[in-house]
C-alpha cells in the first residue's frame, strides 16, 4: 500500500451525504416497487404466464405464485427501513436478497435500472449508512458518527459515473452516430407531443439526439465531480432523464439517477435537506451531531471488506466488455450484451414459428406460441437467442409429455435490426432440443453479414 492511498484510505467526509442517499434510495425503492403493484405487474409478469424465462445458473428462481404479492410486501418494507435507518444491516441485506430474486425470476423484465438497483444495494451492504440520521444512531450513540471514511461515499459515485460512462462509450458506434438509429424510428413516434412534438420527425434532430446523448453520458460524470460544473451538470441531468422520461418507457430510472447525481453535491446541501426533514417531522437532529469519526480498524474483517469491495468495482469496470470474447455482431447475437449498460441502443423486431416433430412418425407439430407465452414474453423470445433456446427446451419437454417421441424443435426465425431489412436468425435445420445453454458462442445463429464499427 503506498502513501497516496494510504492518505486517501484515512481520509473522511461528512456522513450526511450517505445518510442522505440511504434515506433518498430507500424511499425511491417503496414508491418504484408501489408502483410496479399498482400497475398490476406483479400478476401480469409473474403470476399469470405459465412459462418463465431464467437466467443461465439461476434457473431455479422461480415466482412464488401468489405469495409472489408476499415477496413484494417484504421487500418494500425492508427499502423503507433502509430509508429510515431501522436495524439497517438486516434490513439491506433482506432487500439486495429480496429485489435480486424478483429481478432473477423472469428474464422477460430485464432492465438496466434494476440492475443499478441490485448493484447499489449489495454495495450498501458494506457501507455505514446508519452512522447519521437513523433510527439505529439515535437509539444507539456507538454507531452514531458524524464523520465517515471517504471511500464509502466515494464508491457510490464510481458506480454511477460507471453507468454513465459506460452508456456513452456503446454509443460510440456507426449505427448510432452516422445513421441516427434506432433513434429515427423511435422519435416520430413522439410526434404528437405539443411543443417538440413536430421536430422529432425532422432527420437533424434525430442526428442531435444522438450525438448529444453520446456526448452527455460520457461527460456528466466528470461535470458532477468538478464543483465549478457540477450545478450546470445537475441542470442537464434534470433536463436529459425528464426528456427521455417523456419521450420513452422507462419506468423510474430516470427519476433514480436524477436524485442519484445529487450524491455528488458538497455536504452542506445534504445537510440542510436532512434538517429540514427532521423539522418537518419534528425529529431532533442536533444528537447527530457529535463530531465523531468513524475509527478504522485494519483488522481481518475490514481489509476482508475492502478487499471484497476492490474486487466487485473491478467485475463492473471489466464484466461489460466480456462481449469482446465472442465473434460476430453483438448486437446481433446479444452474447455479453445483458448487464453491460448499453441503454437503449438498438431497435429489434422478431418472427419466431416453432415446429416440433416426433422422431418415430415424422408427425410434424406448428406451435402457436400464444397458448405457452404472454403477448410481450412472445415479443422479446422472438429475437433473443439465449430465449429461443429455453423455449425450444421448454417446448420439447412439453409435447414429450404429450407423448411425441423424442421431439425435434426447430425454429424458422426472422429478426429486423435497427431498420435494416427481416432476415433469417437461427440456423432453421438445428434441433435447438439438443443445444444446451452455456457460456459458449451460439454457432447457430446465423452471420449479420454487416458490420456496426464501435464499441
Amino acid at each position: 500500500m503506498n502513501f497516496s492511498t494510504t492518505k486517501y484510505i484515512n481520509k473522511y467526509s461528512e456522513a450526511s451525504t450517505l445518510a442522505f442517499f440511504r434515506l433518498a434510495f430507500g424511499f425511491m425503492m417503496v414508491l418504484s416497487l408501489a408502483r410496479f403493484a399498482s400497475y398490476g405487474w406483479i400478476k401480469t409478469f409473474y403470476i399469470q404466464p405459465q412459462f418463465h424465462f431464467t437466467y443461465y445458473g439461476f434457473e431455479w428462481v422461480k415466482p412464488l405464485g401468489n405469495y409472489t404479492y408476499l415477496l413484494f410486501f417484504i421487500s418494500g418494507l425492508a427499502a423503507l427501513f433502509v430509508a429510515i435507518g431501522y436495524k439497517y444491516k438486516l434490513s439491506i441485506i433482506i432487500f439486495f436478497l429480496s429485489f435480486t430474486y424478483i429481478e432473477l425470476m423472469d428474464k422477460t423484465t430485464y432492465l438496466n435500472h434494476y440492475y443499478f438497483i441490485t448493484v447499489v444495494s449489495f454495495i450498501l451492504i458494506f457501507l455505514p449508512a446508519n452512522a447519521y440520521f437513523s433510527i439505529d444512531a439515535y437509539r444507539n450513540p456507538k454507531i452514531a458518527f458524524q464523520k465517515i471514511p471517504s471511500w464509502t461515499i466515494d464508491i457510490l459515485k464510481v458506480l454511477i459515473g460507471i453507468v454513465y460512462f459506460y452508456a456513452g462509450l456503446a454509443k460510440l458506434n456507426s449505427d448510432w452516430l452516422f445513421e441516427a438509429m434506432p433513434l429515427k424510428i423511435w422519435l416520430p413516434a413522439s410526434s404528437n407531443l405539443p411543443i417538440i412534438g413536430s421536430l422529432l420527425n425532422e432527420n437533424w434532430v434525430h442526428y442531435a439526439f444522438s450525438w448529444t446523448g453520446m456526448i452527455y453520458d460520457l461527460s456528466i460524470p466528470f461535470l458532477l465531480l468538478y464543483k465549478r460544473t457540477r450545478l450546470f451538470a445537475f441542470v442537464l441531468v434534470v433536463v436529459f432523464h425528464v426528456l427521455t422520461k417523456i419521450l420513452f418507457p422507462i419506468g423510474v430510472f430516470p427519476y433514480v439517477m436524477i436524485v442519484s447525481s445529487l450524491l455528488f453535491f458538497n455536504s452542506n446541501f445534504h445537510k440542510n435537506i436532512l434538517q429540514f426533514v427532521s423539522k418537518l417531522f419534528n425529529f431532533t437532529f442536533a444528537v447527530f451531531e457529535n463530531g465523531k469519526e468513524k475509527i478504522k480498524n485494519f483488522n481481518f474483517i475490514h481489509k476482508t471488506k475492502i478487499a471484497l469491495v476492490s474486487c466487485f468495482i473491478a467485475f463492473q469496470v471489466l464484466f461489460p466488455f466480456r462481449y469482446l470474447l465472442y465473434p460476430d455482431e453483438l448486437f446481433w447475437t446479444e452474447e455479453g450484451f445483458r448487464f453491460s449498460w448499453r441503454v437503449m441502443l438498438m431497435e429489434k423486431a422478431g418472427y419466431a414459428q416453432f415446429s416440433v416433430t416426433d422422431a418415430k412418425t415424422k408427425e410434424n407439430i406448428m406451435v402457436d406460441n400464444s397458448r405457452f407465452l404472454t403477448s410481450f414474453q412472445e415479443k422479446q423470445m422472438s429475437f433473443q437467442p439465449d430465449f429461443i433456446l429455453e423455449y425450444a427446451h421448454f417446448l420439447h419437454d412439453y409435447y414429450q409429455k404429450q407423448g411425441v417421441h423424442n421431439p425435434v424443435v426447430r425454429v424458422e426465425s426472422y429478426v429486423a435490426l435497427n431498420g435494416r431489412l427481416s432476415k433469417l436468425y437461427i440456423d432453421p435445420k438445428i434441433n435447438l432440443a439438443k443445444e444446451n445453454e452455456s457460456f459458449k458462442h451460439k454457432t447457430w445463429i446465423l452471420p449479420f453479414n454487416d458490420e456496426i464499427k464501435g464499441f
